[in-house]
C-alpha cells in the first residue's frame, strides 16, 4: 500500500481519535462539595446549601466582625439575605490582631517596620432555633499581610485592605465548617430512632449500650 493510500485511514483514524477525546472531556463535570447536581446558577438548590439558608446570623459588635457576618450571610443563602423563620441561630465574635516588626532606631538610620500580618479570629455557636440546644461550636483564624507604606493614610488604608481580605476568607470558612456540623447533625439525627417520651429515649440509649461489643 502507498503512502498516498494510507494517508484517508490516518485521517480517518484522528478524526476518530478527537471525537473520542471530546466526548471524555464532555463527560467531565465539577460539583461542589456540600452540594448536589441540582445547584444551578440561579442559586444553590442542594440539601447542604438549603440548611445553610436556615441559619440566622446574629448581629456583629464591631467594623471586621460586620464584614465576616456580610459575607457569611451572602455565602449561606445566596445572596437572599437572613431567612424569614431560621432553623439554626449562629452566635459570631471576632477579634482583630495586628503583628508589625519592631523598629529599630539607630544614630545613623531609623528602621521603621515595612510590612506586617493582620489575623482575624472567629469564635462561633450554632444552635437549634427551635430548642437552643447547641449543635457545635468552635474558632478559626485567617491571616492576611498587607506592605506598610511611610505614609500614614496609605497605611491605615493597606491594614484595612488586609482585615477585609482576612473577614472573606473567614467567612468562606466558617461557611465550609458550618456545612459539615450540619450534616454530620443531621444524620445522626436520621440514625437515631425517633422517641416521643423521655422513658422511649432512654430506653433506645440502654439497647444501644447492650448492643455495643466489649473491648477486649
Amino acid at each position: 500500500m502507498s503512502s498516498s493510500d494510507r494517508s484517508p485511514v490516518r485521517r480517518l483514524a484522528l478524526v476518530a481519535g478527537l471525537l473520542l477525546a471530546v466526548t471524555a472531556m464532555a463527560g467531565c463535570t465539577v460539583r461542589p462539595l456540600y452540594g448536589d447536581v441540582t445547584t444551578s446558577a440561579t442559586g444553590p438548590q442542594g440539601a447542604a446549601s438549603a440548611k445553610l439558608a436556615l441559619v440566622e446570623i446574629a448581629p456583629a459588635r464591631d467594623r471586621v466582625g460586620q464584614e465576616v457576618r456580610n459575607h457569611l450571610i451572602f455565602l449561606m443563602a445566596g445572596g437572599k439575605g437572613q431567612p424569614a423563620n431560621p432553623a439554626y441561630r449562629m452566635q459570631l465574635s471576632t477579634s482583630v490582631r495586628d503583628a508589625r516588626a519592631t523598629s529599630v532606631n539607630t544614630r545613623r538610620v531609623n528602621l521603621e517596620p515595612t510590612a506586617g500580618i493582620v489575623t482575624v479570629r472567629g469564635s462561633y455557636v450554632l444552635t437549634d432555633a427551635a430548642s437552643g440546644e447547641r449543635i457545635s461550636a468552635g474558632t478559626r483564624a485567617v491571616q492576611a499581610p498587607y506592605d506598610l507604606p511611610i505614609q500614614e493614610f496609605a497605611a491605615l488604608r493597606s491594614v484595612r485592605n488586609a482585615e477585609d481580605r482576612a473577614a472573606r476568607e473567614l467567612a468562606e470558612l466558617l461557611r465550609l465548617v458550618v456545612a459539615q456540623e450540619l450534616e454530620k447533625a443531621t444524620s445522626t439525627a436520621e440514625a437515631r430512632p425517633a422517641a416521643t417520651s423521655p422513658e422511649e429515649v432512654e430506653d433506645i440509649w440502654r439497647r444501644e449500650d447492650a448492643e455495643e461489643p466489649l473491648l477486649q
